[in-house]
């Protein structure tokens, strides 16, 4: 039985359609009858496997976060050296997807949110992951939620605004110094010992970073219990100082 993303299904064919579509002409080239000739089908297909255009570009989405998982996973190191190198490769394949296909970036972060797409969390783990070690490794320096926000924005951020920039006029040094505002932003210019003298709130997020998610010594309402405290430690004084 064909699966839902084999490579001659309908569904493939019309989602790749209009990817191709949406990438030479804009949201405006993507409608139903010209994905529908584009895929050599009808236009009553789309409606049936997609619902309407909106359900279409959720599957272009979908599509995009598939391709752009593929290339993280591909540069994703299990054992870093040092994370906040890792933090930097992985801030600039984003951007560097963003800056080589826009429209379908743009796609891909309008759909955030509406639906539960399987890539896309894939994709928030690695993040996620990535915040982890700075955290275990003390050198994150604000709350790891935060961390992923601003990490997100600034790569959402440098992308809108290369291409809302006349071409003439763009400056890659600009993304370069958009990136190293990410990273002073969230990490410390050194890891700090999760020590009484490094604070307690250093420390919470070293520890909280490093629980294990099924520790046996603990019980489950033992476990939450522990994160909620350690996330309060982690929040008291954890944004930097002036």
């Amino acid at each position: 039985m064909a699966t839902r993303d084999s490579t001659d299904s309908p569904r493939r064919r019309i989602v790749e359609a209009a990817v191709e579509l949406l990438e030479n002409g804009g949201p405006d080239a993507v409608s139903t009858r010209a994905v529908a000739a584009a895929a050599g089908m009808q236009p009553p297909a789309i409606y049936r496997l997609f619902g309407d255009k909106e359900g279409l570009l959720e599957a272009v989405a979908e599509h995009g976060y598939a391709q752009f998982l593929e290339r993280k996973r591909a540069q994703l190191d299990p054992l870093p050296q040092d994370p906040v190198e890792e933090l930097r490769r992985g801030w600039d394949t984003v951007v560097e997807f963003g800056v080589a296909r826009p429209e379908l970036f743009a796609v891909m972060n309008r759909a955030i949110g509406r639906g539960t797409d399987a890539a896309h969390r894939a994709g928030l783990e690695i993040l996620h992951g990535r915040v982890r070690r700075l955290a275990a490794g003390g050198w994150l320096r604000v709350d790891e939620e935060l961390a992923a926000q601003i990490i997100q924005a600034t790569g959402q951020g440098a992308v809108t605004t290369w291409h809302s920039t006349p071409a003439d006029r763009r400056n890659p040094a600009l993304l370069t110094v958009l990136r190293e505002s990410m990273v002073a932003a969230v990490t410390r210019a050194e890891p700090t010992v999760p020590a009484a003298e490094s604070g307690p709130a250093a420390a919470a997020r070293a520890l909280r970073a490093a629980l294990p998610d099924d520790a046996d010594v603990l019980s489950d309402a033992e476990q939450r219990l522990l994160r909620e405290w350690l996330t309060r430690l982690a929040a008291d004084g954890g944004a930097p100082h002036a």
